[in-house]
């Protein structure tokens, strides 16, 4: 395992390392010319590439607790993201606290405690069903089924659906889940759903004339989704060999992530449409908010797991 993270990584840095030399000489060609929004844009993306892999990394050489403790984090961040967008009166205050001092930490906590069957539901019915209640006590009733969607739907889309990627260390795989080993199933989740948005960036950029959904977001284009989602499976398949997939079994789940990654992140572009926002937030240069680097995943992370346990557990 341990040798199949350092030729994995070691591709990756590779691939940094050309993306960014690359970055720098179209850099001082577009200088020459004026300048071009888009040179710069792609190399904040590299740069900030570069931090997140090496948190990855040292996360992975940290083991699985430091892992999931990663993507809470990183839940806790989205979901600020998603309620800062969000309009919210006084008596949303206990939902919201209820949501990231209680129902957050213990989702993570379940995969912690290698819990699945409450996992699955804990949020979904228990969690649903508590913030209504928890807003009712506040007596303001005052668009209530709006506010009180707006909380359910944050908590699920940063929270339940994002934690389905840390949730792959509890898929028991024989003759593969044993020691960290699931780690790199969910690194190759990750890196399909990254590669793919980045190709499709690519592609639109060179090729894409028809764009998609115009008004939702002007940058996605029916050959960036052709040329980056293709390029973005064939990878996956090329990468069968860190996953218990055959290369047939790995193309078919790159593909899944691929399409599920796509709609999960025009999907929440509509939703920052609806709330006047280009993006998340500003934590990420290039990247814009957590949420952005993370909307595709929260699609993804869900179906991905599930294929995997359904076609692969015992």
């Amino acid at each position: 395992m341990q040798q199949k993270f350092f030729w994995l990584f070691g591709g990756i840095l590779a691939l940094l390392a050309a993306a960014s030399l690359i970055g720098w000489l179209l850099h001082r060609r577009a200088r020459r010319s004026g300048g071009s929004e888009t040179i710069d844009n792609l190399n904040a993306r590299v740069r900030a590439w570069w931090v997140m892999v090496a948190i990855i990394a040292v996360n992975f050489l940290l083991g699985r607790n430091a892992t999931i403790v990663l993507f809470a984090l990183a839940s806790l961040f989205a979901l600020r993201e998603f309620i800062t967008l969000t309009p919210t009166r006084p008596g949303d205050h206990l939902p919201l606290v209820a949501c990231f001092y209680v129902l957050l930490p213990i989702q993570y906590l379940l995969i912690g405690c290698n819990w699945y069957n409450l996992f699955a539901i804990f949020l979904p019915v228990f969690g649903f069903l508590l913030l209504p209640v928890l807003t009712t006590l506040s007596g303001d009733t005052e668009q209530f089924l709006e506010r009180v969607t707006k909380v359910q739907w944050g908590l699920m889309i940063t929270v339940y659906c994002i934690s389905y990627a840390p949730a792959l260390l509890l898929v028991q795989v024989p003759g593969f889940s044993t020691g960290n080993q699931n780690l790199l199933l969910m690194i190759y989740l990750l890196m399909i759903v990254q590669l793919s948005d980045v190709l499709q960036y690519v592609f639109g950029k060179l090729f894409g004339k028809h764009k998609i959904a115009p008004r939702v977001s002007p940058s996605k284009t029916v050959e960036g989704f052709i040329g980056g989602g293709l390029s973005a499976t064939g990878i996956g398949a090329a990468l069968w060999w860190i996953t218990p997939f055959t290369p047939l079994q790995a193309w078919g789940m790159a593909c899944a992530i691929v399409i599920a990654g796509f709609l999960g992140g025009l999907a929440l572009s509509a939703v920052k449409r609806s709330l006047g926002a280009k993006d998340w937030g500003s934590m990420i240069e290039g990247h814009g908010g957590m949420l952005d680097r993370l909307d595709s995943v929260s699609f993804a992370a869900p179906v991905f797991f599930h294929l995997v346990r359904y076609f692969f557990e015992p």
